[in-house]
């Protein structure tokens, strides 16, 4: 695979990020992804959204890091939510049954946007 990963961050406010991935997450990047995503919440950023619209493949090390991510969030209280999670990466979700547990939005905004309504409605 030759597609690059690129990590952004583009939100924080207060205990939220967005982390946005372009690229292949893969064996290779998926630890830089992971260290990206613990750095945040370390800083104060508990619930984090992957916006993972720019993803171009995800192996099972992608998938691996997302579960840590979700594990590590959830022990600060926070959580893991994605956005635009790409169709093949969504029937993955599915088929492993982890799409029970790590909620999907339509766009990075839309999860943003819903976590939002859950504060106002907790």
């Amino acid at each position: 695979m030759t597609d690059a990963l690129h990590i952004d961050v583009p939100h924080t406010d207060g205990a939220v990020a967005v982390i946005a991935l372009a690229g292949e997450f893969d064996i290779t990047t998926a630890p830089a992804v992971r260290a990206r995503a613990l750095e945040l919440i370390a800083d104060g950023h508990p619930d984090l959204v992957a916006d993972l619209a720019g993803v171009t493949f995800c192996d099972s090390s992608g998938l691996g890091a997302l579960v840590g991510i979700w594990r590590c969030a959830q022990d600060a209280d926070g959580s893991l939510t994605l956005a635009a999670v790409p169709d093949r990466l969504g029937r993955l979700l599915s088929v492993t049954g982890m799409d029970t547990f790590l909620l999907a939005y339509p766009s990075a905004e839309a999860a943003l946007a819903a976590r939002q309504g859950n504060r106002t409605t907790a």
